[in-house]
C-alpha cells in the first residue's frame, strides 16, 4: 500500500516542502492521482471538499512542467506552459497561493489573472514576470489571448478546478472557447467535490482518449475524521439552539451552513447580539466586503461565519473544527460538501445538523446512504450529551 510521497514519484524538493507543511502521508485521492498525471494521463477526479484535491494536480503537473524545461529550456519564455482554471475569485487566489508555495525555490513563476481587477497592471505583470503558470478565470484569460497580450499557443497543461461550475449552463459556452484556443496536445485535467452525469458528458469532449476517470466515495472521506451529529429544534427555536451549542462548544472555528441567502444576515445579527464573534458571506456580496469576513474568520477575529452553499463554494479555510447546518441538504453530494470542510489534514472535526422533525427524518435517510453513523445529541444545562434511554417501568 502507498503511504508517502515518495512513492508515488515526487521529487525530493517537493517531498522537503510538504514536510515543512506537516503533510507526511498523502490522502486517498492523492495517492491515486499523482502517479496518474506524472505519468502524462487525462485525468477527471472527484472527491469530497478537504481532501487535497489542490495538491493532487499541482504537485505533479509542476513536476512535469520543470522536467520539460529541463529538456527545452527555451520553451520557458514561449508564454504559459501551465494554466489552471476556476469559476470564483476565492478558488483562485487559494491555488496561486499553493501554487506559490510549491514553486518556492524553483526558477518558475505564476500569475493570477482575474475579471474585475485592472487589466493594465495584468498586461504589465505578464510582460515583467513572463510567467509559465497562468491561474484565473476564463473571461479574463480569453480577453487577454484576444487582445494579444498573452498566449496560450505553448500551453502544455490545463486545469478546471469545480469543473462542474465551468460547464453549468451559464459557463459552458465560455470553457468550450476556451479549450478550443488550447493546443490540441495537451494534459487535461478536471476535479470538484461533484461532478453529475450532464457536466460529466459537457467535458469529456476536452479530453484524449486514455483519459482516467476517478472517484473517491464520499463514505471513504466522511468516516475517516469525522464526528456526525444531529440536534432537534423547531423552525423558530434554531438560531437559539445554534447560540446555546456554540456557548457549550465554544468551538475555534465554525462554519454554519444556512440555505436561505435573505436569513443570513439576521443569524448573524443575533449572533452578535449575545456577544458571539460571527460574520456572514452571501451570494451578493460586494468583493471587498466579502474578503474582509473570511480574512477575519482566518485570522480568529471571528470565529463562527454563516453562509449558503453556493456562497461558500470556492472556500479553502483550515482547521474549522466544527460545521453546523441549519437545514438538510437534499443530496448525499450536498451532505459531503459541508461536511468535508472539517476534520481536513488528518484532524478531527464535528459536523452538526440541527432540524425539526422532517429534517431529522431526512436526514436519516442520508445516513443510509453515505454509509457513516449520526449521533443524536441533546442540549442539558449548557452541555451536549447523548439522550438517555427512556426507562421500562413495567412491572414484571
Amino acid at each position: 500500500m502507498i503511504t508517502t510521497f515518495e512513492q508515488l514519484g515526487l521529487a525530493p524538493l517537493f517531498i522537503d516542502q510538504l514536510l515543512e507543511r506537516s503533510f507526511s502521508k498523502p490522502t486517498l485521492i492523492q495517492e491515486r492521482v499523482i502517479p496518474v498525471l506524472l505519468g502524462r494521463r487525462d485525468c477527471l477526479f472527484q472527491s469530497a471538499t478537504g481532501t487535497g484535491k489542490t495538491f493532487a494536480y499541482l504537485l505533479p503537473l509542476i513536476q512535469n512542467l520543470l522536467e520539460d524545461l529541463l529538456e527545452d529550456p527555451g520553451s520557458k519564455r514561449g508564454g504559459p506552459q501551465l494554466v489552471v482554471c476556476g469559476p470564483t475569485y476565492e478558488l483562485c487566489a487559494q491555488i496561486k497561493k499553493e501554487t506559490d508555495f510549491i514553486l518556492e525555490g524553483s526558477p518558475l513563476k505564476a500569475v493570477l489573472l482575474m475579471g474585475g481587477a485592472n487589466i493594465s497592471r495584468q498586461i504589465e505583470t505578464l510582460k515583467k514576470e513572463k510567467p509559465q503558470i497562468v491561474i484565473g478565470n476564463m473571461g479574463r484569460i480569453i480577453q487577454l489571448e484576444r487582445m494579444g497580450k498573452l498566449s496560450l499557443k505553448q500551453v502544455r497543461q490545463v486545469v478546471l478546478d469545480e469543473a462542474d461550475r465551468l460547464v453549468a449552463d451559464d459557463l459552458v459556452d465560455e470553457t468550450s472557447h476556451f479549450m478550443s484556443l488550447l493546443p490540441r496536445e495537451r494534459l487535461t485535467v478536471a476535479c470538484s467535490a461533484t461532478i453529475g452525469e450532464k457536466a460529466r458528458q459537457r467535458l469529456i469532449p476536452f479530453f484524449r482518449e486514455d483519459l482516467l476517470d476517478i472517484t473517491v466515495e464520499d463514505r471513504e472521506v466522511l468516516q475517516k475524521n469525522i464526528e456526525h451529529w444531529a440536534l432537534y429544534a423547531e423552525d423558530r427555536r434554531k438560531i437559539g439552539t445554534l447560540r446555546s451549542f456554540l456557548a457549550a462548544t465554544n468551538p475555534k472555528k465554525a462554519l454554519v451552513f444556512f440555505n436561505i441567502n435573505g436569513q443570513i444576515g439576521n443569524v448573524v445579527s443575533q449572533l452578535q447580539f449575545h456577544k458571539i464573534a460571527a460574520a456572514g458571506l452571501f451570494g451578493d456580496m460586494e468583493k471587498q466586503a466579502r474578503k474582509k469576513a473570511m480574512d477575519d474568520f482566518r485570522a480568529g477575529r471571528v470565529r463562527v461565519l454563516v453562509t449558503s452553499d453556493l456562497a461558500a463554494r470556492g472556500l479553502d479555510i483550515q482547521d474549522i473544527t466544527q460545521v453546523i447546518a441549519l437545514d438538510v441538504p437534499d443530496s448525499t453530494d450536498a451532505y459531503a460538501h459541508r461536511a468535508g470542510r472539517t476534520g481536513r489534514s488528518g484532524k478531527h472535526g464535528i459536523m452538526i445538523t440541527i432540524g425539526d422533525e422532517v429534517e431529522l427524518q431526512r436526514l436519516s435517510k442520508l445516513e443510509k446512504k453515505l454509509g457513516i453513523v449520526i449521533y443524536p445529541k441533546i442540549l442539558y444545562k449548557g452541555q451536549v450529551l447523548a439522550p438517555q434511554p427512556i426507562e421500562d417501568h413495567d412491572t414484571k
